[in-house]
């Protein structure tokens, strides 16, 4: 596997993107889905890496700074025929070294409370995410789960 930096142009990440929208939408209310469509995750304050075997696309993430020493995990996502393999701890220890890199304190993430991002919640536990309150512009839902690391 490697990652590289992408730039949002190609067709394929343009489909992974739309099936974590989907999914997103599926599994949250409207007002409770934080993920971010294409032209959100080309703001200037998110970097976006995309994970490739070959030429198969297999996941993405992002990282957005809140401020000098806080980054936001965003838009982690690994397409369902590669889940299991590995794709999302991949994806997070690069993304937890690039925050490192960047001197950032800690990284904060909002995911799903419900059952389909069990899976999620785990990895980022497993990294050493704690559970915390709102961060940012996030405010208390039901739907969310709110985590950080210290770095």
């Amino acid at each position: 596997m490697r990652i590289r930096e992408d730039n949002l142009d190609g067709s394929e990440i343009a489909a992974m993107l739309r099936e974590h929208l989907r999914s997103a939408h599926e599994h949250s209310p409207p007002e409770s889905a934080h993920v971010l469509n294409l032209d959100e995750l080309r703001s200037a304050d998110i970097t976006f890496w995309t994970v490739w075997q070959e030429q198969v696309l297999l996941g993405c993430g992002a990282l957005r700074e809140l401020d000098g020493k806080h980054g936001e995990i965003k838009s982690m996502w690994t397409d369902r025929a590669h889940r299991g393999k590995g794709v999302a701890s991949f994806m997070l220890e690069h993304i937890v070294a690039e925050a490192q890199k960047r001197s950032y304190n800690r990284l904060s993430l909002e995911t799903g409370s419900m059952e389909a991002f069990a899976p999620a919640r785990e990895l980022y536990a497993r990294y050493g995410f704690a559970y915390r309150g709102p961060f940012a512009d996030y405010k208390e839902d039901p739907y969310s789960v709110f985590m950080t690391l210290g770095l």
